[in-house]
């Protein structure tokens, strides 16, 4: 009879709990989400890098986007948009990291007291109030001050984490997290107390990935957070004027718009284009299908270079594995996935890809290792080097499933131009400098990584990948 009884109620839930699950991996996107904007010319596209390495024994941090984010942030007339996804002050207190996200909340502030009708708007992820579980002083600051401040609503949003997702939305929802934090918090030893409700809807693993700002004047689209655990990473990012600012704002509405905010200020110029430099913004599944195609058009003795923080998408792999047999030469530069915030990692996913590689690879595809030291190579940038023509697409995504296949969302530039223009050469240098140790050791052999990973690690991220229980 109790037999009965529970294969009875596991029939139920099975019969519950799949249709929520499929719905949550195929329903629609959000109107706007998966944006893939216009080309435009320009003139100029402005590179920038951040670098920790070591030289000479001591720790370099030769770092300059957030510097340039507070220069674009003073410079601006009509309005200022941010979306970046970690935004706090939140670490265990036996580390110590640059006040970031103290710097670029005054910066605004301040603007916003100089000008008052500028209009800034802040998009975050509800990351940052551990999924509305407690305040961050940070955005009420921002508020206090008018500026408006939005919490990306992350339901809408597909489901990468389909076993759990499909459970939370049948049962799990109703748990509010609102109240009195009682359960220690995920990211900080000495960060608030969270609710249940929070702790649950924390578990779907999905967030607003992007990392983007735009002002009247001009944008940046980059792999860089402005949160202080990050400080010490090293980033790109990429700096562009004109229509293009459109477009950003457009895919910035979007993401208002099913998170409760308000009209985005409009882009009125409409400056003539002139240039011979390609861009083009992409958001979210829009950045993989250009990924793939660039990929798929390359020939013998063209180059690929690759700089990431999380590679795991089975398709990407897949198609640098089939130019490197064509004769293209594919460079990889990853994170070694061995620290989070200064607290150690796995190695998963970036040893377990790379071993593959290595072993179903040929010698066309090669992979070095950035040399870290507590922080993370966190870039997410490919150059696609041609004869006459190259090709970049850097941004905020990982090449993983998450970032790139329609769950997450992420804002990526992909930049087009002959081999003689400044942004492609800064970009080639940037990475020739980085894989030849050009001055210092920027980069290690895949080996260093690879003696010691195990097979039950191994195991660990195939089973990841199949069921979805992951953060990449």
């Amino acid at each position: 009879m109790l037999k009965k009884l529970f294969l009875v109620l596991f029939v139920v839930l099975i019969i519950t709990v799949v249709p929520y699950t499929v719905y949550g991996l195929y329903k629609p996107l959000p109107e706007g989400v998966s944006y893939e904007g216009n080309v435009h010319h320009v003139t100029n596209v402005e590179f920038l890098s951040d670098l920790t390495y070591e030289k000479d024994g001591e720790l370099v941090r030769d770092h300059h986007i957030f510097e340039r984010v507070i220069e674009m942030i003073e410079e601006a007339e009509n309005f200022i948009v941010f979306d970046m996804f970690l935004f706090n002050d939140k670490y265990d207190e036996d580390k110590e990291y640059p006040d970031i996200t103290d710097r670029i909340t005054k910066a605004l502030i301040k603007k916003k007291e100089e000008s008052p009708d500028l209009e800034i708007t802040f998009i975050t992820d509800e990351i940052n109030t551990t999924y509305r579980s407690h305040p961050s002083k940070h955005l009420s600051a921002l508020e206090d001050h008018g500026i408006d401040v939005i919490l990306t609503n992350l339901t809408p949003l597909r489901d990468a984490n389909p076993i759990y997702s499909g459970f939370w939305r049948a049962f799990l929802h109703v748990f509010g997290r609102e109240g009195e934090g009682w359960i220690q918090n995920p990211f900080s030893d000495n960060g608030p107390k969270v609710t249940l409700g929070s702790y649950l809807k924390m578990l779907n693993l999905k967030g607003n990935h992007r990392k983007v700002m735009t002002t009247d004047k001009r944008a940046m689209i980059t792999s860089a957070n402005p949160h202080d655990a990050s400080g010490y990473n090293s980033n790109i990012a990429f700096v562009v004027e004109g229509n293009i600012i459109d477009d950003i704002l457009q895919s910035e509405q979007a993401v208002a718009n099913f998170s409760g905010g308000k009209k985005l200020p409009d882009f009125t110029e409409n400056k003539q284009e002139t240039g011979d430099i390609s861009i083009q913004l992409l958001t979210e599944g829009k950045t993989r299908s250009h990924l793939l195609a660039e990929i798929q058009q390359t020939k013998a003795e063209d180059c690929i270079y690759i700089g990431m923080f999380n590679f795991a998408d089975s398709g990407v792999v897949k198609e640098l594995v089939a130019a490197s047999e064509r004769g293209v030469d594919v460079q990889m530069i990853l994170d070694p996935n061995e620290t989070v915030f200064g607290n150690e990692n796995i190695g998963i996913p970036n040893r377990p890809v790379a071993y593959d590689l290595e072993e179903y690879g040929n010698g066309n595809l090669n992979i070095k290792w950035y040399n870290t030291h507590d922080e993370q190579y966190h870039s997410k940038i490919i150059l696609i080097e041609r004869d006459e023509m190259s090709t970049i697409i850097g941004g905020s995504a990982n090449f993983t499933r998450r970032n790139l296949d329609d769950f997450n969302l992420d804002t990526s530039l992909k930049i087009e131009a002959s081999n003689d223009k400044e942004i492609v050469q800064e970009v080639s240098h940037y990475f020739k400098k980085l894989w030849n140790n050009e001055e210092t050791t920027y980069t290690v052999t895949v080996d260093e990584y690879l003696e010691d990973f195990s097979e039950y690690k191994k195991y660990l991220f195939r089973l990841q990948k199949k069921t979805g229980l992951t953060t990449f």
